[in-house]
């Protein structure tokens, strides 16, 4: 080990006397001499002194990396000469005097925002000159190379980058759907989907917070609810203002970022090209002029990207609102969708993503199409990227666990390869804060959302049902396939405070192993007074409500050509409403069974009566629902929702 490190001494020296007899690098200034931007002159024996410190610390760094111990981005590759400040990528950071003494802007005012298509009202000054900032800097190379595989790979095919390089995060341009991101490309969809179902939230149940920002906004405003007496926001979603939904979109971004920052700290990336003389200089709106500037900018390994990016730490959330503002129309430009993805990476930590993950080795992009992995959008819903939607991690066994969800969500998930059985959504994920879900079917994101909060409410029985799956899911042990050991069954009676007869726990157990709905069918012959859901009242009555479902990917419309003056199809998003009828639980045959229900059994819990169920419709959306409302039976009008 010493003569090892004998060696890395010589030769990090002779490298460092080679790049003193070549012009020194630009590098940032270290942090005692960045306050007054002048660099002392140091004597030869003291800079060889400094030298020795550096190449001891650089062995001591490379020493602690092979413990696994806590060793930051910018400190896996010394290199001697260089003062590289990439700490922040790491989340476990360590807290300087400088950074804890940042001065916060006191106040952001962002509603003359407009955010339209021509970029009005923002200038490239704002960009690069916003207060709070802790540290400016870009990837090194090496770093900007473990960014790019961990998102693409190394096999990644040029379709593949041209989706991810040509999808800009802006508004439909259609009336209907224009309170909506509109994708183009195949592939970013997750990252869209996502940030679109935060657009929601804030244009459905936070529309003065989108309109009045201020600084001293708690970080923990995403723990609040909306007040009682406020259950149903408005549906008039097609006449928002541009300015609301920009600053919808900006409180979005800047939401996701802190959350994969845990609430310490966003990263966000831009792009160094955009910036200085140049680009001052040429003529035209924000948009075109990025456009220009983007024209022959390629980007397909990670040389590419350290050439161009460039990355901003914040730990104040005003801060990273006002640069959010001031970059809207870089991420309208075709890399929007990329640089949020990397900024949300970068926030969360790039040692802490691949911990995050149970195969780090795979790409996040996955191949051959180019598709957003689960582990992106987990990480933009939750702020871990787990790949998995089940609740907490399940144990493998010989000390191997996979990791799910693990804490409460502002907005949820929803996913058709539940309906197929190839997964289990967790109650983390299907009840969310909000009720908004992003669905995910084999090669797409859409949104599905709700205008009342109601929709979330449990009643006792359902709370009750809620309580006993989140215990039965706790000891499935099956991936997600709906059955549990024995002894796993024993825990979770015990857990929920089931007594069922033994005759009926020995019937159970007589298999070896006990499947939910046979568990299920069981409660529901057993009195909630014994730990069951059975209630002979019948008070519980059907549920109906309405939900919308979006599909931002643009897409061929025939029937409503004619509305734009135009025999050719029109490509627009589409958005549909939906009515849901939900019967009452312990009564599935009589509502499957289309028999009227009477007015003691039936009454609507969100007002009115239903004495018959609505015809039935049937797309795979349905089947997203139906997980999250077992039974329910949809109808729409017009053409059937799509998520593909």
């Amino acid at each position: 080990m010493a003569s090892q490190e004998d060696q890395d001494l010589k030769m990090a020296l002779r490298e460092s006397m080679q790049q003193h007899e070549s012009p020194e690098p630009k590098r940032s200034k270290p942090w005692e001499n960045s306050a007054t931007g002048v660099e002392p002159e140091e004597p030869l024996e003291v800079r060889n002194r400094r030298t020795q410190r550096e190449l001891m610390a650089a062995a001591a760094e490379k020493r602690m990396a092979s413990t696994r111990s806590y060793a930051p981005p910018a400190t896996k590759n010394v290199e001697i000469g260089k003062n590289v400040q990439i700490a922040d990528m790491c989340m476990e950071e360590v807290k300087s005097p400088v950074a804890t003494a940042v001065k916060t802007v006191e106040s952001v005012d962002i509603r003359g925002l407009e955010g339209d298509i021509k970029g009005k009202g923002v200038n490239f000054e704002q960009i690069g000159g916003i207060s709070g900032r802790i540290s400016d800097t870009s990837l090194s190379v090496l770093e900007a190379d473990e960014l790019f595989l961990m998102i693409f790979g190394n096999r990644v095919s040029k379709d593949v980058l041209a989706q991810w390089s040509n999808q800009g995060i802006r508004f439909s341009a259609d009336p209907e759907t224009s309170m909506g991101l509109v994708q183009h490309e195949g592939g970013p969809c997750g990252v869209l989907a996502a940030i679109q179902a935060f657009v929601l939230k804030y244009l459905l149940f936070f529309p003065e917070e989108s309109d009045n920002v201020a600084a001293n906004m708690p970080i923990n405003l995403s723990m609040r609810r909306a007040p009682n007496n406020v259950s149903a926001a408005s549906d008039n979603l097609s006449s928002l203002s541009e300015g609301k939904k920009s600053r919808a979109l900006v409180r979005s971004m800047n939401e996701i970022l802190f959350l994969c920052g845990r609430n310490e700290r966003a990263l966000i990336a831009s792009l160094n090209i955009l910036e200085g003389d140049f680009v001052g200089s040429m003529n035209g709106s924000e948009d075109e002029i990025i456009a220009k500037v983007l024209g022959g900018l390629s980007v397909e390994s990670g040389s590419d990207l350290q050439k161009v990016l460039r990355v901003d730490t914040f730990t104040s959330q005003s801060s990273a609102l006002q640069k959010l503002e001031a970059m809207l129309p870089i991420f309208r430009s075709r890399m929007g969708a990329l640089l949020f993805l990397i900024s949300a990476l970068l926030s969360r930590g790039l040692n802490n993503v691949q911990e995050d993950r149970d195969d780090p080795s795979q790409p996040l992009v996955t191949a051959p199409f180019g598709h957003a992995s689960q582990e992106i959008v987990n990480l933009l819903l939750s702020g871990s990227a787990v790949a998995n939607v089940f609740d907490g991690k399940m144990d493998l066994g010989g000390g191997m666990f996979v990791k799910g969800i693990s804490t409460t969500v502002e907005v949820g998930f929803l996913t058709l390869l539940e309906s197929l059985n190839f997964c289990k959504v967790g109650q983390y994920l299907k009840c969310p804060r909000w009720p908004i879900w992003v669905v995910g079917s084999e090669s797409h994101y859409t949104v599905l959302f709700a205008l009342d909060t109601k929709v979330q409410e449990e009643n006792e029985l359902e709370n009750r049902e809620s309580q006993i799956r989140r215990a039965f899911d706790g000891q499935d042990q099956s991936g997600g396939g709906g059955f549990i050991s024995v002894d796993g069954f024993h825990q979770v009676v015990r857990e929920a405070n089931i007594n069922l007869p033994t005759e009926k726990i020995e019937h159970l157990c007589s298999t070896g192993f006990i499947v939910w709905s046979e568990f299920w069918q069981a409660l529901l012959d057993l009195d909630k007074n014994l730990g069951g859901v059975k209630d002979s009242t019948g008070l519980m009555g059907k549920k109906v409500f309405d939900l919308y479902h979006f599909n931002g990917i643009a897409k061929s419309v025939v029937n409503f050509s004619y509305l734009y003056g135009s025999e050719s199809p029109v490509q627009k998003p589409r958005i549909t409403k939906l009515r849901v009828s939900v019967p009452p639980r312990w009564t599935p045959e009589e509502f499957m069974a289309d028999v009227p229900v009477t007015s003691g059994a039936g009454g609507n819990e969100f007002g009115g009566e239903v004495s018959k169920p609505p015809p039935r419709q049937h797309a795979p959306l349905v089947d997203c629902i139906r997980t999250r409302w077992p039974r329910s039976v949809c109808n729409w009008e017009g053409d059937a929702p799509s998520i593909v």
